[in-house]
């Protein structure tokens, strides 16, 4: 029997993926030097790079948990096979080579080229605010269990950097035997401790979109010095800003700390950042000057901070990263910088309007 609709014409006009790959296919173009170099020559042959980042765009959207259950969705679901570019003909791939295939996208960080080609699509609509942002930190739960922790053989000595006051932490005293850099953590003193991970996000305060995204292993210092590494990339040095542009950013009190305050002041922002009301200890963590404290903007700052969480319940609620399914530092963040490219997407999805072909 033969079907004289096209794969394309049961593909709803008005459905919100076609905004999504219209959104997508632009970002893309531009990345197609990036993809010359991931083709491979030899051996069996290998999965175009755009096909498989829209594969893996579709395990975020659709909150599907394995590459597994995504090659039998994509089997038959009509809708899987015309975003990634399939025809209805066309066989699905192994599991083990887009696997594979993933790994190669990993090597080439192509998830943070995929993130700076959507700002670049927001920029290009005026829909970024270059002045203001806002920074936080999440706990990514890793694909490790707390029964897989056991005491190191050779634990480090004690001393400078190993700990409070020299002491080892329980960090070096214990590793996980299914992914060696997962750390025991946990964000707030009355929550259990789990295996995880930490993702950092730096969004802009017009339209809460991340302009910025890291992941890296678990600590109390980590959330603080990954924001200044983001700061770095995304927000415009001293030299090239403006007569009058003033920064700024918002943040919650997990970064009122001196060390990076004074940070924040040698680059000529403003530390719009929410400081301790309570406790002895706490107050004197308070490392605002009197005018920063006075600043008009800092209320603005801290009305905007809830966008962040905004990003934060968008990627956890029930999608890839309420807890990661790939091991090791390199390929969580790989992952977390190409959710956030994701919702970016999703958020670009309504603001800018694109043309749809019928």
């Amino acid at each position: 029997m033969f079907s004289y609709v096209t794969l394309e014409q049961r593909i709803a006009v008005d459905h919100p993926v076609r905004r999504i790959r219209a959104l997508v296919d632009r970002s893309l173009k531009r990345m197609d030097a990036d993809f010359a170099k991931l083709y491979s020559f030899t051996g069996r042959p290998s999965i175009a790079p755009e096909q498989l980042l829209r594969s893996m765009l579709l395990m975020v959207l659709y909150s599907i948990r394995s590459e597994r259950q995504l090659m039998e969705q994509m089997d038959y679901n009509l809708l899987f096979r015309w975003f990634v570019g399939l025809e209805m003909d066309d066989a699905v791939w192994d599991v083990t080579v887009f696997t594979k295939n993933r790994e190669r996208l990993i090597e080439g960080a192509v998830s943070q080229r995929l993130l700076e080609e959507v700002l670049t699509e927001a920029r290009a609509h005026d829909l970024l605010s270059e002045e203001h942002f806002t920074v936080d930190g999440t706990l990514l739960q890793a694909w490790a269990a707390a029964s897989s922790f056991q005491e190191k053989q050779n634990l480090p000595k004690p001393g400078k950097g190993s700990g409070t006051k020299g002491a080892l932490l329980l960090r070096d005293k214990v590793e996980s035997k299914t992914d060696a850099e997962a750390r025991l953590y946990k964000k707030s003193a009355p929550d259990k401790a789990v295996p995880a991970y930490l993702g950092h996000t730096l969004i802009e305060n017009r339209n809460g979109l991340a302009v910025a995204a890291e992941a890296t292993e678990a600590g109390n210092a980590a959330e603080r010095q990954a924001a200044v590494r983001m700061i770095d990339r995304a927000v415009k040095p001293k030299k090239d800003r403006a007569a009058g542009e003033a920064m700024t950013l918002g943040a919650d009190t997990l970064y009122q700390e001196e060390t990076f305050i004074e940070d924040l002041r040698q680059r000529e922002i403003a530390p719009h950042v929410s400081e301790y009301t309570q406790g002895v200890n706490n107050l004197a963590k308070n490392s605002l000057t009197e005018a920063e404290r006075a600043d008009e903007r800092r209320t603005i700052s801290q009305k905007k901070r809830k966008l962040v969480e905004k990003v934060f319940g968008w990627a956890k609620g029930d999608s890839v990263l309420k807890q990661v399914k790939v091991r090791s530092l390199k390929r969580v963040d790989w992952f977390y910088r190409f959710a956030m490219a994701a919702y970016n997407i999703v958020r670009l999805k309504r603001l800018i309007p694109i043309q749809m072909e019928a």
